[in-house]
């Protein structure tokens, strides 16, 4: 039995042990993936690991990942994108692991997950007097009812709970609701000053984790952790980034930030009583006048500056924010009561505040393509605006953050990333570039053979690796991939009739099991209501009932068939013959007028690059590898994957979206598509 680090088995020892308690069968490609997991670990050298799957990665990167925290008496963080793969993690990866590596360990590997404050109870906003704000009452006397009743309900939950974790309240509650029992980092009083500190959910979530060897969390946190310079996470030197094909799009979304007048005036609230009237009317004035200005200032991105009366505006916003602040004092000795209002008051005020400045600061730079931020202001529909009505938000995104994740992650940390999906046109450069990492390490040229267009090598880059460890399928075998060459190129008016021919045609051979992945919720609803009353098999349209509610009807019943939307290419995991057929409409591409779309891609070209081709088409490229992605999901899944949009085998950028996809038995013939499926819908 291990006594001492050095005593360890080794990653290919514990990972066979761990295979054979399990009752599993060990893979090449798991087998290969956790040796250079190991090797990275020991090295510090970053990886990035493409397994598909059945490749079983998650023990493949935790079995490594345990040995190294258990070595080094450290903790390693693993970071995914979804709810769910964190929940598979903590709730069946983990505890089977731990309970079968514990024998050849000496001691049971330990584990936690930690999510952001935000995510928990607070235990003094709960017992405090009733926080409802006025501003969500939204004057409709149901809505404040309907309001308290949530509150009232998550009290009654309190008393039950163990850990405060709003995933674990079933059902839910709206986020007006949870907003009434929690705080944000920015809003906590600290453990130190908190009269009920020591009952923290979020203070014991923290402790568990700093005690643990592998902390569960997701990629907005680890963002949070690493850009924000603010120690979220326990210390760590290792992160391993599951789900990383999506790591760009949450930490985009963690360092985007959003000015209303609503926000405006909610902070003017919460000043209340703890500033001066004149001065907190001050601030509800320059929201005011921030709306004033925003409803005639034109909708979209803004390249050549802020309009004169926005940048106006902006500047009264922050001036007001600062005397605010100022007239809330510094912080002093307080009652609790008067420490959380003034906590609340000032949280708000930063956050208005920085927007505010940041906003003014992104265009001190004239060249927009040297610029850190994109500006653009946008219409909030009813359902996301505070006030029910709609209004308009400016929004404020990096324009890059490949060199904020060089710096503060690549750069701080000995990172794997891992996905099925993580090579595009064949290469890891597409998804490496956006993460700020250099081109993969290539042969070096021998001196004759170099020439001037040879990027120059940068000594202080990260040192990374590709591998891809391939997949168990053996998809040509498996899976065909048709392109309806045939049918015209997509339009802007919804699906033309061709399309929903084939679709029925497809349908129809397949007896059912069919996966309809559309670019808009629009072409979803279109086809649904088309084809229902068309076809014997039913279907089943995203928005209809809860996503997971359909996808187990879906799974239920080999003949019905799901469509729906985004949500759906990458959270549908049906093995067996209840999917046999995935649809998708067209190739899908970002929209044309998305601003931070379209500045990254300028950005590009100004540099001299295919901004098309490295933003727009790379998006395109990881969506369709992650749709086709759901055909293939146990080891006996057969099925076809029809890509409806020509332009896939016709355009230019055609072959770089094929190399992306799984390596499927291609073929336009549609005869040979139907004959396929109608031997599939016999198939027992």
């Amino acid at each position: 039995m291990p006594t001492s680090s050095t005593d360890l088995p080794g990653v290919a020892e514990l990972l066979s042990a761990a295979v054979d308690a399990l009752g599993g069968q060990l893979r090449d490609g798991q087998r290969e993936m956790a040796a250079a997991v190991g090797r990275t670990l020991m090295s510090g050298e970053h990886v990035a690991v493409q397994a598909g799957t059945g490749t079983g990665k998650s023990l493949a990167y935790l079995i490594p990942a345990i040995r190294h925290a258990m070595a080094k008496a450290t903790t390693v963080v693993v970071s995914t994108a979804t709810i769910a793969l964190q929940r598979q993690l903590v709730d069946r990866d983990l505890p089977r692991l731990a309970e079968a590596l514990t024998p050849v360990l000496g001691r049971a590997p330990t584990f936690a997950i930690l999510k952001g404050r935000r995510n928990y109870l607070c235990m003094h906003r709960l017992g405090g007097p009733d926080q409802v704000d006025e501003g969500e009452q939204l004057f409709d006397p149901f809505a404040v009812s309907a309001l308290g009743r949530h509150v009232k309900r998550l009290h009654e939950w309190a008393d039950s709970t163990d850990t405060g974790d709003r995933d674990e309240l079933v059902p839910g509650v709206p986020d007006n609701a949870w907003r009434q029992v929690s705080v944000t980092a920015r809003e906590c009083l600290g453990a130190s000053r908190c009269p009920v500190g020591t009952d923290c959910f979020a203070e014991r979530a923290r402790a568990e984790a700093g005690r643990a060897d592998v902390v569960v969390t997701n990629h907005a946190l680890l963002a949070i952790d690493a850009l924000e310079n603010r120690a979220v996470l326990p210390e760590h030197d290792a992160v391993v980034i599951d789900e990383a094909h999506d790591l760009v799009d949450r930490v985009t979304g963690v360092a985007t930030a959003e000015l209303t007048a609503a926000s405006v005036a909610a902070a003017a609230r919460r000043c209340g009583k703890l500033v001066d009237q004149a001065v907190a009317d001050r601030l509800s004035e320059a929201g005011e006048g921030l709306s004033l200005v925003c409803e005639d200032a034109p909708l979209g991105r803004w390249e050549h500056g802020l309009p004169t009366p926005v940048a106006g505006a902006l500047a009264a916003v922050r001036d007001s924010v600062a005397a605010c602040r100022a007239g809330l004092g510094s912080e002093r000795r307080e009652d609790p009561a008067e420490a959380t209002a003034r906590k609340l008051a000032l949280a708000l005020l930063d956050e208005v505040g920085e927007t505010a400045a940041r906003l003014l600061a992104a265009f001190v730079e004239e060249d927009p393509a040297k610029r850190y931020d994109v500006v653009w202001l946008a219409e909030q529909s009813p359902a996301s605006a505070e006030s029910g009505a709609r209004s308009r938000v400016l929004r404020v995104a990096p324009l890059s953050v490949g060199g904020l994740l060089r710096e503060r992650l690549f750069g701080e940390r000995t990172v794997v990333l891992t996905s099925a999906t993580l090579t595009l046109g064949g290469s890891f450069d597409a998804l490496a570039r956006q993460w700020g990492l250099p081109p993969e390490k290539a042969a070096p040229k021998a001196e004759a053979e170099a020439n001037a267009e040879d990027p120059v090598p940068d000594p202080d880059a990260p040192r990374w690796s590709g591998l891809d460890v391939g997949s168990p399928f053996e998809h040509a075998r498996a899976g065909i991939l048709y392109v309806a060459t045939r049918l015209p190129s997509p339009g802007r008016d919804g699906l033309p009739a061709a399309y929903l021919d084939e679709i029925a045609s497809l349908v129809e051979a397949s007896g059912g099991g069919a996966l309809g992945l559309f670019s808009s919720m629009r072409a979803a609803k279109q086809a649904t209501e088309a084809l229902r009353g068309r076809l014997e098999q039913p279907i089943l349209c995203q928005g209809d009932d809860a996503t997971g509610l359909l996808v187990r009807r879906f799974a239920e019943d080999d003949a019905t068939c799901l469509f729906g939307t985004l949500s759906l290419w990458q959270g549908v995991d049906v093995p067996g013959r209840s999917l046999r057929l995935v649809i998708i409409d067209r190739i899908p591409f970002p929209r044309p007028d998305d601003p931070l779309v379209a500045a990254r891609q300028r950005a590009v070209d100004s540099r001299g690059g295919n901004g098309f081709l490295s933003v727009s088409a790379t998006h395109a490229a990881l969506l369709l590898a992650q749709g086709a992605g759901r055909l293939l999901r146990g080891m006996d899944d057969r099925g076809v994957v029809a890509v409806l949009d020509p332009r896939l085998a016709t355009a230019r950028y055609g072959g770089f979206l094929r190399a992306s996809l799984p390596p499927f038995w291609p073929t336009s013939d549609p005869e040979v598509v139907r004959a396929a499926l109608r031997r599939l819908a016999t198939r027992p």
